[in-house]
Parts: C-alpha cells; sequence; structure tokens
C-alpha cells in the first residue's frame, strides 16, 4: 500500500477530530446528577450522541446521525477490530445502559429509569451510523431555558473511567453556575463561592457513581472514584480540581471539591486588556509603571497586605500592581462610597477566610471577581 492514501486518511482523521472539538454537549441537570447505569464506552457514546443535538431545532424524530469515522477518531481506535468491539458497546448500551433519574416534585421525588437510545443502525458497506434516542430521555436534552450544563466534547474524549466521566459532568454543573451567577448577579458572595467549591455527602457521591454496594474500604473508594479520576481530569479537561475530606465524628462525611478553570500560558499575570493600552508596548509598559506606582501608594495596598492577599513579592510584579490599580481599586471606591472604608475591610477579610491557594497564582483577577460579584448585593441591599 502507498503512503498516500494513508496521509489523507491521517488528514481526514485530523479534521474530524477539529470538527469534534468544537462540539459542547447540552443536558439537563437533573439527568448529571442522576445514576448513569452503564460503563464508560456507552456513556462516552451517549455524550457523543448528544453532541449531535441542534437544541434551537431539535430532531422531530428523536435521531441524530454520526459517522464512523467521527465514532472511530473520538474514541482513538485504528485497529482492525474496531468495528467489532463497536457493535459490541452498543450491544451492551442496549441490554445494560440506562439513567435512574430522582427529580424533586411538589409532594415529594419522582423516579425514572430511561434507557437512552433504544435504537442504532448501521451497515457494513457505509459510513452512517443511524441513533434515536427514546422519548422520554429527550426532555432532558432540549428543554434547557434553565437548570442545564454545557461542557466539552473534547474534554471527554480522553476521560477513560466512568467514575471521571461522572465527575466532570457534575464538576461543569457546578462551575457552569459559577460563571453564569459571577456574571448575571442574583446570588450572594458566599453562595457564588459555593457552585466553585461544591461540596457533596459520600452517600451522594456513592449513588451518582453507582458504588454503594462497591469498595466498602474508604481507602479503596477514595482511589477509584476521587483520587484517580481526577488525575485524569486534571490531565485532560479544562479543570484543575482539589478536594477536601470532611469529617462528621470520627468517619468521613462529605468531600468538598475547589474547582480552578485552567488558563493560557502566558496567562498567570494580570494583562491589562483595556484599548488604551494596546497602542504601542513602549506606551503600555509606560502606563504599567505608572499605575503600579499608584497603587503602591493606595490604602488598599495595606489592606490587601494586611490581610494575605497580597505577598511583598507580588507588590514587585508591575502588571500585578497596575492590574489592581486599573481594575480592582475603582471597585474598592465603588464599595466604599456605599459602606466606607470598614465595608471594604469587612469584604477582604470575607475573600481572605474564603479564598485558597490555587487562587494566588492571579490574585488581581481573583479580587476583581469576587468585588464584582460582591457590589450588586451591596447596591440590592441600599435600594431595598
Amino acid at each position: 500500500m502507498s503512503s498516500i492514501p494513508k496521509n489523507e486518511q491521517n488528514q481526514k482523521q485530523v479534521q474530524i477530530l477539529n470538527e469534534l472539538s468544537k462540539r459542547k454537549v447540552v443536558e439537563n441537570n437533573s439527568l448529571i446528577t442522576s445514576i448513569a447505569k452503564m460503563d464508560k464506552t456507552p456513556l462516552k457514546i451517549f455524550e457523543l450522541a448528544v453532541s449531535c443535538i441542534d437544541t434551537e431545532e431539535p430532531p422531530k424524530d428523536h435521531t441524530v446521525y454520526l459517522s464512523k469515522n467521527e465514532l472511530f477518531a473520538f474514541f482513538k481506535v485504528s485497529d482492525n477490530d474496531k468495528h467489532a468491539r463497536f457493535k459490541q458497546a452498543v450491544e451492551n448500551m442496549q441490554k445494560q445502559a440506562f439513567f435512574k433519574i430522582k427529580e424533586k416534585k411538589e409532594h415529594g421525588f419522582e423516579f425514572e429509569n430511561i434507557v437512552p437510545i433504544p435504537y442504532v443502525k448501521w451497515t457494513d458497506y457505509h459510513d452512517e451510523v443511524t441513533i434515536r434516542f427514546s422519548p422520554e430521555i429527550i426532555p432532558y436534552l432540549i428543554n434547557l431555558k434553565n437548570n442545564f450544563t454545557q461542557h466539552a466534547l473534547s474534554d471527554l474524549a480522553e476521560l477513560n473511567s466512568k467514575y471521571s466521566i461522572i465527575l466532570y459532568r457534575w464538576l461543569s454543573m457546578n462551575y457552569n453556575q459559577y460563571e453564569h451567577y459571577s456574571y448575571k448577579g442574583g446570588r450572594r458572595e458566599e453562595q457564588v463561592e459555593a457552585y466553585r467549591n461544591p461540596s457533596i455527602s459520600i452517600r451522594e457521591l456513592r449513588e451518582m457513581t453507582d458504588t454503594i454496594n462497591d469498595y466498602k474500604r474508604f481507602t479503596h473508594f477514595e482511589t477509584r472514584v476521587l483520587k484517580e479520576p481526577l488525575e485524569e481530569i486534571n490531565e485532560h479537561t479544562s479543570f484543575n480540581v482539589t478536594y477536601e475530606k470532611v469529617k462528621k465524628g470520627r468517619s468521613i462525611d462529605s468531600i468538598q471539591f475547589h474547582i480552578e478553570k485552567k488558563r493560557m500560558a502566558d496567562d498567570n499575570s494580570y494583562k491589562l486588556d483595556d484599548r488604551a493600552y494596546q497602542e504601542d508596548k513602549g506606551r503600555k509598559a509606560e502606563t504599567e509603571d505608572k499605575l503600579a506606582i499608584e497603587a503602591m501608594k493606595s490604602k488598599y495596598t495595606t489592606l490587601l497586605l494586611e490581610n494575605m492577599l497580597l505577598s511583598p513579592f507580588e507588590m514587585q510584579d508591575t502588571k500585578i500592581m497596575a492590574g489592581l490599580q486599573a481594575h480592582v481599586y475603582p471597585l474598592y471606591d465603588q464599595l466604599k462610597a456605599l459602606r466606607g472604608l470598614n465595608g471594604v475591610k469587612d469584604h477582604l477579610s470575607y475573600v481572605r477566610a474564603k479564598q485558597e491557594a490555587y487562587s494566588k497564582r492571579n490574585i488581581a483577577k481573583y479580587l476583581k471577581k469576587a468585588i464584582e460579584q460582591y457590589l450588586p448585593t451591596v447596591k440590592r441591599q441600599d435600594l431595598s
């Protein structure tokens, strides 16, 4: 065989992967918190199929169409046995896979067991794969006016554990709400931060991961359901996640996660992005120097130091100090006008109490987001 067809095949696979990287999976939160009674491969096939749904114009017959090339590229399989493995995965999904959904209603809880994909059709002579969703699962995929989560399909591609996928979907659900209320308001500061640092009881985590009867020893449970999945999530997705074990008495009662969105390599320090600062590098540097000097003299810098939210080392970073002066301190001025300097002090005390070590890597942006979340609450309270 010549190398040309193989090169063309490789190029085609790269194109497919590029297209898949643009896909999003959108699901109702009740589906994300449900019990997925299936292994990783059926779960990933389901997520891939969901990414094909156009939520603006959902398919009337509940049917989407994949290509075998998409499936094999998504699962990164190229061996001669891939068709047989796909057939086996589909058969397992239809024989065993279902979601156990629990929803709170007015008079109690409602429980549903749903087989998500009852019909799949393909041939050995055509690339197209027909996938038909069950009517019962469709409302959890298209009725997305509220309580839904969107995540990148490409993040799921590299996850090789069922627990990694389940945890990633749940973490995405919480972080999506953090981002939403950070920008839209409507929640108290501590409520918004709770979405970025979500907690779940061990009982709920075991239910969600379908491990009520598995890994009875907590050390085994922690390794398989927490440590190993989070290693995958941190390596292959847009999240960096850590966790703490919360005790009640002598036993572990719950897990608190801390989610950080990964930044671009050059985004570790605060970058001024106003148009006025983009005219040329020389003028930008001069402007940053002036802003940094002003920040050094500011009372707010003193307060940050007193609350250990800023270190002497960070004070030597011109970009950080300029970012504080240009984007954070004007918001502190607004808070000071509303609540006085003591109001600013109280806010910084709260931020200090809630701050995690990872946020120190981007302190100016962290402080800016914190005050942006808090100001709308203060303004609403003053209007009421």
